[in-house]
């Protein structure tokens, strides 16, 4: 692929940002996102909409409303350090619920984690690639206070929040902005999420995801190989 002239990359990636909508997204994958569809040829105006759109599909497309994060912040402030209590759990399924992904798990929330992961216990850590806000699901997850949990996503302003909620709970997590077509994977797990990721990997670079499952260094990955949009 001939590489784009770096003023009008710069010039497109900088506009896209602007964007309300998208402009909490990681960089790179603006900037991957906008290479191939520069490399189409398009006008300038259609360049954009294409852009725009494609991280809709693969990102802004999963909140069925825009995150609170500032008022959550302060709910979170108030909970109790036990992220068991009812207040942290009622707490992590209304703000799992805004999210698709995470929202459609909610009526079988126990019963998935525990039908998935019971029969590799136990399980020291856990690896979820675009997370979204996946690691709110752990007091259902069978698995030691002690875990490991590593975690990234293209939003950072949900990468923030989701440190603020580990520190709050004393969970042993770290998690950071990345864009998975340039992702080198240094933290080894026992298990890794992929969960509604697979898709939308497909969408950006097609072959890729195959080429990443054998590079995630998990003795276990769990993921979805079929895929229905339920997204708007």
């Amino acid at each position: 692929m001939k590489s784009p002239d770096k003023n009008i990359l710069e010039d497109l990636v900088r506009k896209v940002l602007e964007k309300p909508k998208y402009q909490h997204i990681h960089k790179g994958l603006v900037k991957t996102v906008a290479i191939a569809e520069l490399a189409k040829g398009r006008k300038k105006k259609e360049t954009q909409k294409a852009v725009l759109s494609k991280l809709h599909q693969v990102g802004a497309a999963y909140f069925s409303q825009k995150p609170e994060y500032e008022e959550w912040k302060k709910e979170l402030a108030c909970l109790p350090a036990d992220i068991h209590s009812d207040q942290a759990k009622a707490f992590c399924t209304k703000v799992m619920g805004s999210h698709y992904s995470t929202d459609e798990r909610l009526p079988i929330l126990n019963a998935f984690y525990q039908h998935v992961l019971d029969s590799i216990k136990p399980i020291p850590t856990i690896l979820d690639l675009a997370c979204g806000f996946n690691p709110l699901a752990l007091p259902w997850m069978p698995v030691d206070d002690d875990i490991q949990y590593y975690g990234c996503d293209i939003f950072t302003d949900m990468i923030d929040f989701l440190n603020l909620f580990a520190a709050h709970f004393g969970i042993h997590a770290k998690f950071e902005p990345c864009n998975l077509l340039d992702t080198a994977f240094n933290n080894p797990a026992k298990v890794a999420f992929l969960l509604k990721t697979t898709p939308c990997l497909e969408q950006l670079q097609k072959g890729f995801v195959q080429q990443m499952l054998d590079a995630i260094p998990a003795e276990y990955i769990l993921f979805f190989l079929s895929y229905q949009q339920p997204y708007r």
